[in-house]
């Protein structure tokens, strides 16, 4: 086996972090100029249509990632080609199927979604541009999970950066261009400079996959479909629990708007109302909740292979220190980012949206998105452990709960969208405490109640220094400067922290791709358990 192109579990999961931190920067640029150009009423159905968007991509690929970047891991290391070139080929044959059949799935539902259940008619327009996407996902898909069961990431991070690039080249031309025959039309738009980043990155996953290829797929293709029954059983048996789990989240995002427009209805509120109020929730405080999370997504792809090759090779001590990094690494990197979040939730929203309106929900959820964090690297573990059944179980039960609590929220009047923000909050914290009552349950792991409540003290302290600085100083500075100044003074008083409790240590800033070196030396020497 070529060790050419593989990465060390923490240097892989690095280079998708700053991968990830890359293009969620330039997905919150994307977001804040198509939340100027079509406005609160438009960013509302743009998010009414994302939840069919991402539910389609769930069902047409099927769990496969996972399960492909699972398998690789475990044939490559024991060196088996063969066996790689069968997992390409029985996934490459399973996503064209289910990438035709939820195509033309969609075109046919796209009418009756719009009309009878999301209430809105003009949601048709961005429903119908989602549909070209389904097969290139289901491509790249495969690629994706080929590259990270042999533990390269970087074709993966770089295909992000390319997609969110063309994104953003296109989104502005795309919704202005549409913007004067209607919101919804600048909305399609939206989708379609969607479309043609992930268009961008497939062709990118390609030329990596012929230029770096150990595997011939094309040769004796079909005769490998006839002999790869063993192996699509293989493939199904990990990827449908995993399906399950997502399907869940997807299928409860994908009525989340249709329960939130009736509940809201039901507690009196107008539907324009109720969907500007839904795109303040789901389109500016959310995707501003969930820009830790490119981190817990890096960990969570690199967590699959690596602990599945751990396990196929009996190493069962390097499981629970995959995952005791993993959570560390989350609890740094998401605290940071809640603590930035809650206390400067009115100057951000401010700056990026122009409104303020949305603040209420940032201070009202980010201590709880926390736990949200540690929800992928938890999973990820389950799964490479073949517990993908139990996380689908667990899922299922936060979906169900999160669903009801938003109808029995939302439709009183007291409550109204507040009530939606509850109710999310209650189905994360199940779901989080269930997957870590799972985990617990089959691996030995040990919890350091000190580093947490060290954690916590950091978070207090640096969110307090960061406040004081900025309600206090600089007062005749705009707000901008007073903004910047105030995050990074946080930023600065947490990491001092972090060092001096020594919640990171030298040795794993070392790591870092570029300056990791450089900056390790203000961090001290790894800690004596």
């Amino acid at each position: 086996m070529s060790n050419k192109f593989k990465q060390s579990f923490l240097r892989g999961t690095l280079i998708l972090i700053m991968a990830g931190l890359i293009t969620r920067f330039l997905g919150f640029v994307n977001r804040i100029v198509v939340a100027r150009i079509m406005g609160e009423e438009g960013v509302g159905l743009y998010m009414m249509a994302l939840p069919t968007f991402l539910l389609t991509i769930t069902l047409t690929q099927l769990g496969l990632p996972v399960a492909i970047s699972k398998l690789v891991a475990e044939a490559d290391a024991v060196g088996d080609q063969r066996k790689i070139k069968k997992i390409l080929v029985v996934s490459l044959a399973i996503t064209s199927v289910t990438s035709i059949i939820f195509t033309v799935g969609l075109i046919i539902v796209a009418p009756i979604l719009a009309h009878s259940l999301l209430t809105d008619d003009r949601t048709y327009y961005p429903l119908m541009a989602i549909a070209p996407i389904v097969p290139i996902i289901a491509l790249s898909s495969v690629l994706r999970g080929y590259f990270q069961g042999l533990q390269n990431m970087r074709p993966a991070a770089y295909s992000q950066v390319i997609e969110q690039i063309v994104r953003i080249a296109l989104v502005a031309v795309f919704t202005k261009a549409l913007l004067p025959y209607g919101v919804e039309y600048a909305a399609a738009g939206a989708m379609i400079s969607a479309v043609c980043g992930e268009f961008a990155s497939l062709l990118y996953m390609i030329a990596m996959f012929k230029r770096k290829k150990r595997i011939k797929v094309r040769r004796n293709f079909f005769q490998q479909i006839k002999e790869g029954k063993n192996t699509l059983n293989d493939l199904l048996r990990i990827a449908l629990p995993t399906t399950g789990s997502r399907l869940i989240g997807s299928i409860s995002y994908f009525f989340e708007p249709i329960v939130v427009s009736q509940s809201l209805a039901l507690a009196g509120i107008a539907t324009t109302v109720a969907t500007k109020q839904y795109g303040e929730l789901t389109g500016y405080a959310i995707p501003l909740l969930l820009l830790p999370s490119f981190v817990t997504t890096s960990l969570s792809v690199s967590l699959v292979p690596a602990i599945s090759e751990a396990a196929a090779r009996g190493q069962f001590l390097s499981i629970e220190h995959r995952l005791q990094q993993a959570l560390r690494l989350t609890l740094v990197t998401g605290g940071l980012s809640m603590v930035v979040l809650y206390v400067f939730a009115n100057p951000i929203m401010e700056l990026m949206f122009r409104t303020t309106k949305p603040a209420v929900f940032v201070q009202m959820m980010a201590p709880f998105f926390l736990l949200l964090y540690f929800q992928g690297p938890l999973q990820a573990t389950l799964q490479a452990l073949d517990l993908a059944k139990a996380a689908m179980l667990n899922s299922l039960v936060g979906a169900f709960v999160k669903i009801v609590a938003i109808f029995a929220f939302a439709s009183r009047p007291e409550f109204g969208i507040i009530g939606v923000a509850i109710a999310i909050i209650l189905g994360i914290l199940l779901v989080t405490l269930l997957h870590f009552a799972t985990i617990i349950k089959t691996i030995s792991f040990t919890f350091y109640v000190k580093d947490f409540i060290k954690s916590i003290v950091t978070m207090i302290a640096s969110g307090i220094i960061g406040g004081y600085v900025f309600e206090h100083y600089l007062l005749e500075a705009s707000l901008p400067v007073r903004t910047v100044i105030g995050i990074l003074i946080t930023s600065i008083a947490y990491f001092v922290f972090l060092a001096a409790f020594r919640l990171v240590v030298k040795e794993e800033v070392k790591r870092i791709p570029v300056f990791g070196s450089k900056l390790a030396l203000f961090f001290p020497n790894r800690k004596k358990r």
